[in-house]
Formats: structure tokens, sequence, C-alpha cells
């Protein structure tokens, strides 16, 4: 039964239900609402980059998928609704959340202004909350939900000279925990797929920096650097039924990175 199980076209459980994913104009967002449309699922996608919206639609329209597009402000409530409202009446009620929007504006923290901090917890932070909140009462009326919120390696680990994003995604980690304790009951599981270091819209100005991808490479023990795809893969497994008893945990998709500390500590005569 197993084996046949796993043999299905939907062996994730997805087909039919409607998974909004914020971020949906490109990296990331754009790999997962792909993913969702193969897997079967109804897309919503959410950006404020409306021509990123469009591409991502016209591949989604390309799978023949049930799909809506919206240009959203995720730090603005009245969109955020907005864009709630036109989902439910065009594909139904949400019962998947990915929220992938998010933005870095670099910077020490001894110089950084606050209008460059608070945007990004707007973003990071504030939004997810936002978002979490208002289609949560679409999950709530369904009985049923799952949030996939991404943070990054950067929560757990202090990125220097990256202003708030760093303090946004550990926000983010526990934001999850909260919804995942409190909204538990109701059907709903909250979790967090924490990306290393992927080459998206946002980081591609590093990898185009000569040398930089193979320096990477290097202290990655898979020795590649991630795609969305890779973070697409376990944003999947955790909006399924295959992960229905995993709830306020944390997946680090980063190729063993994190794992590699020690690896710094000097140990003359053991290679190092």
């Amino acid at each position: 039964m197993a084996a046949s199980a796993q043999n299905s076209s939907d062996w994730l459980g997805l087909s039919g239900r409607v998974a909004v994913v914020t971020g949906g104009g490109g990296g990331i967002g754009r790999a997962t609402a792909l993913s969702f449309a193969r897997a079967g699922a109804k897309v919503a996608i959410l950006d404020r980059d409306e021509k990123g919206l469009e591409t991502t639609r016209n591949e989604l329209k390309a799978f023949g998928a049930e799909q809506v597009a919206a240009a959203c402000d995720t730090a603005n409530a009245e969109s955020i609704a907005a864009a709630a409202d036109m989902v439910d009446k065009s594909l139904g009620p949400c019962s998947i959340l990915v929220n992938t929007a998010a933005i870095l504006r670099a910077g020490g923290l001894d110089t950084l202004p606050l209008a460059e901090w608070n945007a990004t917890l707007a973003v990071n932070l504030t939004g997810y909350f936002l978002c979490a909140q208002i289609f949560g009462h679409q999950m709530r009326k369904l009985g049923r939900g799952s949030l996939i919120h991404v943070a990054s390696i950067a929560a757990s680990n202090a990125q220097g000279s990256s202003g708030a994003y760093s303090v946004s995604k550990a926000g983010v980690v526990m934001l999850s925990r909260q919804l995942a304790s409190e909204w538990g009951p109701h059907g709903i599981r909250s979790n967090v797929v924490s990306p290393g270091m992927v080459v998206t819209p946002m980081s591609q100005a590093f990898y185009d920096t000569p040398g930089v991808t193979e320096r990477r490479t290097a202290v990655v023990p898979v020795r590649r650097i991630g795609v969305p795809q890779d973070m697409a893969d376990a944003i999947l497994f955790l909006a399924s039924d295959r992960a229905s008893y995993v709830n306020g945990d944390e997946i680090v998709v980063d190729g063993g990175f994190t794992r590699t500390i020690m690896n710094l500590v000097p140990r003359p005569g053991h290679g190092s």
C-alpha cells in the first residue's frame, strides 16, 4: 500500500488545495509556486513586483494550473486583505500559505538608519504575521491549514552588516513556533524552512562577483550552492499531509554548511 501511494502522481496529497505564495514573483517564491502547480494545487501568487508576477503567472499557465496573481504589499494589512478576498473568490479558501517575501537592507548597526531597520522588519517579520493572520481566518473556516515561513540560517547565526535581516529572520522562527502552539488545536500547522547559501535575485550580485561562487562552494559539504528548487522541495513536504505531525519545527536546507563550525578550530596533527 505504501509503495502504491509513493507511485501516485499525487503522493503529496496537494491536488486541488489552494496554496498562496508571497514573493511569488521570483526566486524561492516562483520555484515554490511552480512546484505546487506540478503537484496539482491551485496557486495564488502575491508580490509587489508586477513584472515578476506576470512572468511566474505565464509559467503557471503553461502547466494549465488554476492560478491567480495579485500585486500585493505584504507589509500592508489592507493590501493583504484585498488579495485574500480575491483568492477566496477566485480559487476558494486558502489552506496553504508560504511566506517568502523578504528584503535585505545592508548596513552596520552603528549607522543603520531607523527607516531601514523598520522597512526590513515590516516586510520580513510583520508581513509574515499579517499574512498568517489574514489567510489564517480562511484556514480556520476549513478546519485545516499549513503555514510555511522562509527564514534563513542567519536567524541562528548572526550575519554582520546585514542591518535588521538576521533579527527579522530570528523573529520569523519564533513567530512560527507561537503560531504552531496557538493554532495547532484548530488543525493549522506552522513550520519554517531556513535556506543556507542559495542563488536568488536578492543574492545574485554576490555570485556575480568573480571567485565568490568557488569560495562559497568550497565550504559547503555537498560542494554546491543551493537553488530555489531545493527550498521548494522542502516547502512542499511541510505543506503536505506527509508532514501532518510536524509542527513548530524548522528544516535547515543548507547542504550541511551550518554543521561545519568545528572545522574552523585548528587541530594540529588532524588535518588542520
